[in-house]
């Protein structure tokens, strides 16, 4: 009888490690993945849908190596095109730091931009878990707390700094993405490329900027440069255009002027480089 009690008692305990190792299982395998959270999203609009073709976020974020179980941060995500992918896939398992416009900052499409982001966290379960910080160049900014992040991505935003703040701006940028890195972390960037046999002054309203600069700012950082993409790259893109980088789409900056041509350009040629911050740093 003991025996047979014994035999009962020891199934019991296999059923139940058995149950708790489905439910870790399940538990695992809960994340959104990358091609969920880019193409079966409720979170993205139809928008930003469209431009998919344009801007390659899988083979982007691929590239950058993100995994839903990292702490990221986004800088400068505006109005959150990035963000519909980042927020559900990092939800779970990760963590997503979106570094938004300063509070100092006083322009009316600053302050609109981040407000607006702020609502949505604040009302959209899929935004939830962000945790909002700011952010500006030249300023003392914790985008999030320091040796913390796995990836500091920068989508577009360098040409800003520049225009704003010279190679000044862009370094200290790049500083404050260093301090915010794990050892080892990496920074991914991707900006309008403007042609390296262009003058510099070409980068001061235009929006397009030289690869080989922001190289030179990450470099003069601490990064490591691991490799450069041609990802997001379009070579009908000549870099030449009456109102800068906003001559074409998404903004179409003539209107209905040459609209069909530059909507046959497409979005612009970009960048796209992966930095490292080397193990051995502190």
């Amino acid at each position: 009888m003991k025996n047979f009690l014994a035999m009962i008692t020891l199934a019991a305990s296999v059923s139940l490690l058995a149950a708790c190792s489905e439910s870790t299982d399940s538990a695992d395998t809960s994340a959104m993945s990358l091609e969920q959270a880019v193409n079966n999203n409720p979170a993205r609009s139809a928008d930003n849908l469209s431009r998919d073709r344009h801007r390659h976020p899988i083979e982007t974020l691929t590239f950058f190596e993100v995994e839903p179980d990292m702490t990221v941060v986004e800088i400068w995500p505006g109005g959150g095109w990035y963000t519909e992918i980042l927020a559900p896939y990092l939800k779970d398992q990760g963590k997503l730091y979106a570094a938004h416009f300063p509070q100092s900052e006083t322009r009316e499409y600053y302050v609109n931009s981040r407000q607006a982001f702020n609502e949505r966290v604040a009302k959209d379960p899929a935004f939830s878990a962000i945790v909002v910080t700011e952010f500006a160049p030249l300023e003392n900014s914790e985008i999030a707390p320091a040796g913390s992040a796995d990836r500091v991505l920068t989508f577009r935003n360098l040409h800003n700094w520049y225009m704003n703040a010279g190679e000044d701006g862009v370094e200290a940028a790049f500083a404050t993405f260093y301090k915010a890195l794990k050892p080892g972390g990496i920074l991914g960037v991707v900006d309008h490329r403007l042609p390296e046999s262009r003058p510099n002054t070409h980068m001061d309203s235009s929006g397009y900027m030289k690869q080989s600069l922001a190289v030179r700012a990450a470099e003069a950082a601490g990064f490591e440069l691991v490799k450069a993409s041609d990802i997001n790259a379009n070579p009908d893109d000549n870099a030449d255009h009456p109102r800068g980088v906003w001559t074409l789409p998404p903004t179409l900056g003539l209107g209905e002027q040459d609209r069909e041509r530059y909507q046959g350009i497409g979005e612009s040629d970009r960048f796209t480089l992966k930095f490292k911050k080397p193990e051995s740093s502190s």
